[in-house]
């Protein structure tokens, strides 16, 4: 059975959208010198390869509400692509993250060349600047992609209202996750720590990786209002499962497959349903132990190993693991009382196990 992603040969499609922005992109900045084609360049590594989940979304969103195959609606769907690469080097720079995708994260980049050139002033500040210039650049293009993609102008102004929508959320999500890191989690309880954590996520993460592009598809193939009703509860359970699979991934993934270091998420203090679930109930001395070393950037691989161990004997896993799994049952309860495309409603099916059973 092909894999879900490359039907269509969507994947190859989508990187020759993106090697021809690359061209073009050079060309528009060419009048300011060979100085800004590191930024650029940097922005089209980063892009290279990957699942193409946001883009798989889109695409089969337009197509499942009835719409045709063409090269302009794999340009649209590209667009997610670009925008998930905005919030990944912002996010990479908030969260002070040295790796992605086993790459250096554009900020560190930046800030190892001002360290060979020997430049003034400080080198960290230089690749924040730097970086956030990178994810800027991003969302311009996002909105290129988006409306020069060649889809009819009425299709794009039916999707358009989801799109903006979609943007303008993620900072706010993006901002819920600022703050929640500074609030006091220890006035609330399980519960309320657990909402709190997929509050953040949904908003930050969850939505714009999967409902967002799939209701935007929809819309600008004209879905009908019980179709994208199914699709919208699909859509955002699915999504929930994608990123509760991506806090354990954060805990427990091999630095091969994520690209990010052995615990990344306990180095960086991430407040996760996981988390929550692992300081329920937790022993006096266990809930010491954890608060000295959660959120430390220089945790050895033996206190790594002991807030993993935690996570694992208080239950915490199986019970992130059953949250995955209710998501998975209404998603895929959703698609059996849609009316779709019968070629898009099997390719939906696929990708919630894509989504959801990974190891990256």
């Amino acid at each position: 059975m092909p894999d879900p992603l490359d039907v269509a040969d969507l994947r190859v499609r989508v990187q020759a959208v993106l090697d021809t922005a690359q061209a073009r992109q050079r060309d528009v900045l060419a009048p300011l010198g060979p100085d800004v084609a590191e930024l650029s360049d940097g922005i089209f590594q980063l892009l290279r390869g990957g699942k193409r989940l946001r883009a798989a979304f889109l695409y089969w969103g337009y197509r499942a509400a009835g719409g045709r195959d063409s090269d302009a609606l794999v340009q649209v769907a590209t667009s997610m692509e670009m925008f998930q690469a905005a919030a990944l080097i912002h996010d990479d720079v908030m969260d002070h993250s040295d790796t992605r995708r086993g790459m250096p994260t554009a900020h560190r980049r930046l800030a190892a060349r001002h360290a060979r050139e020997g430049w003034e002033g400080d080198g960290e500040d230089f690749g924040n600047a730097g970086a956030i210039l990178a994810g800027d650049l991003c969302l311009v293009w996002t909105d290129e992609l988006f409306v020069g993609s060649g889809l009819p102008h009425a299709e794009l102004a039916r999707g358009r209202d989801q799109f903006d929508a979609m943007r303008t959320q993620l900072m706010g999500g993006q901002f819920l996750d600022v703050l929640d890191s500074v609030r006091d989690w220890a006035t609330l309880t399980t519960d309320e720590r657990i909402e709190e954590a997929l509050r953040v996520v949904r908003y930050k993460s969850a939505n714009y990786t999967v409902v967002q592009p799939l209701l935007i598809g929809a819309d600008c193939a004209g879905v009908g209002a019980s179709t994208r009703s199914a699709l919208a509860a699909y859509g955002t359970a699915l999504g929930d499962a994608f990123q509760l699979r991506d806090d354990l991934l954060g805990v427990f993934g091999d630095p091969e497959q994520t690209g990010k270091p052995a615990g990344d998420d306990l180095l960086e203090g991430k407040r996760t349903a996981l988390v929550a679930f692992a300081l329920d109930d937790v022993a006096p001395a266990d809930l010491s132990r954890f608060t000295a070393l959660f959120g430390s950037p220089d945790l050895d691989e033996e206190q790594v190993a002991w807030l993993r161990d935690l996570c694992k004997r208080s239950g915490a896993v199986d019970r992130v693991e059953g949250m995955i799994q209710e998501r998975v049952l209404v998603a895929r309860e959703q698609l059996r009382g849609a009316v779709l495309d019968e070629e898009s409603a099997v390719i939906l099916h696929d990708l919630i196990d894509v989504a959801t059973a990974r190891d990256s």
